[in-house]
């Protein structure tokens, strides 16, 4: 549905963005993560055709953005992350101006309105004056704004930074539902909103992307090997001679005590077993553990990595190594202001 190749935008030495490639299929929910000032915002608007790149060529719904732009506006519903509304116009007579600017006709906009005024869940406050509505519903009313012409394609960029932990909920429940209807294209740099609602990920750190698969997938690349943890009451040192040869244990750890049996006798320890891709080797230490006589005090499997695990170590770098791009981006004082609005 999106298709964006080789995207570069740069401002006379600095680049923030270099070269990427991704894609959105149809359908689907992908989530744009990074930290801020990845780049994020900046891709979003090259896509959203608000911004020019300097090099690439993005399609949408097979329509070239930059050759057939019309075309291909037409099939995305974009909420940027600072809504631009109109405080002193009521809702309803907001999203009529905005079906305007659309290219919707009379008859088309009285009946787009009440759908999207239904699906956004802005039944009770259609009459009231947008600059007295809360910040959770103003989102809603730049959502409603969004899908007013039924576009194939969502782009939202951070959609509940700012909300409070109800109205994050809130919004969350809303953007599920479209991507019901709706192709979804989500930045954020917001961790769990990531992986309750998206099906694939892409990393993006200092213009370029860094990690690109579906949140499961990008955990298994960084746990390497699963492991399980066996704590025993009262067992011997060699009881770890027993775990290794159960099948699917590549590696056994003694976490606690030492290999030497100590002179009052066995006591608690607990053991760390590296285990092979796939591998569940919990119900052989259960059955090790009844024929041996020992008492399970645990038997579990370690938690892997999360995605927050996964988000710090690709976008954490040295101060001194992010000095000299801090600095080239201070060398060009007349792009100073064009940089920090477009810079996510």
């Amino acid at each position: 549905m999106i298709e964006a190749q080789n995207l570069s935008r740069r401002y006379g030495d600095f680049t923030a963005v270099d070269g990427i490639s991704f894609s959105v299929r149809d359908g689907e929910i992908l989530g744009m993560l990074g930290p801020n000032g990845a780049g994020k915002t900046t891709t979003i608007r090259m896509i959203t055709g608000f911004l020019p790149p300097t090099s690439g060529q993005v399609t949408v719904a097979g329509k070239d953005l930059f050759e057939s732009p019309r075309e291909a506006r037409r099939q995305v519903g974009y909420l940027p992350e600072n809504v631009a509304l109109y405080p002193e116009m009521r809702v309803s007579e907001y999203l009529a101006y905005r079906a305007r600017l659309e290219g919707l006709s009379r008859a088309e906009a009285r009946q787009a309105i009440p759908v999207a005024i239904e699906r956004c869940l802005l039944g009770d406050v259609r009459d009231q004056i947008i600059g007295t509505l809360s910040k959770g519903f103003r989102q809603r009313v730049g959502l409603a704004t969004a899908i007013l012409h039924n576009p194939r394609v969502l782009v939202l960029d951070e959609p509940t930074v700012g909300l409070d932990p109800k109205q994050i909920i809130s919004i969350r429940e809303l953007i599920r539902e479209l991507g019901r209807d709706h192709t979804l294209l989500l930045s954020t740099h917001i961790l769990p909103e990531v992986e309750l609602l998206c099906g694939r990920v892409v990393i993006i750190d200092r213009g370029k992307i860094v990690a690109e698969g579906t949140p499961e997938s990008l955990r298994d690349s960084a746990m390497g090997n699963p492991a399980v943890r066996v704590t025993l009451k009262g067992a011997p040192v060699g009881a770890g001679v027993t775990f290794g040869e159960i099948p699917g244990v590549v590696g056994v750890t003694l976490l606690d005590g030492d290999d030497r049996e100590e002179e009052e006798g066995p006591h608690d320890r607990s053991w760390r077993l590296e285990c092979e891709r796939g591998a569940d080797p919990r119900e052989g230490v259960f059955r090790a553990a009844v024929e041996k006589g020992w008492v399970l005090l645990e038997l579990a499997r370690e938690q892997g990595a999360t995605m927050e695990d996964i988000f710090v170590r690709l976008t954490t770098h040295d101060t001194a190594a992010a000095e000299p791009r801090e600095s080239e981006a201070a060398e060009a004082p007349d792009e100073k202001n064009e940089k920090q609005e477009v810079a996510s």
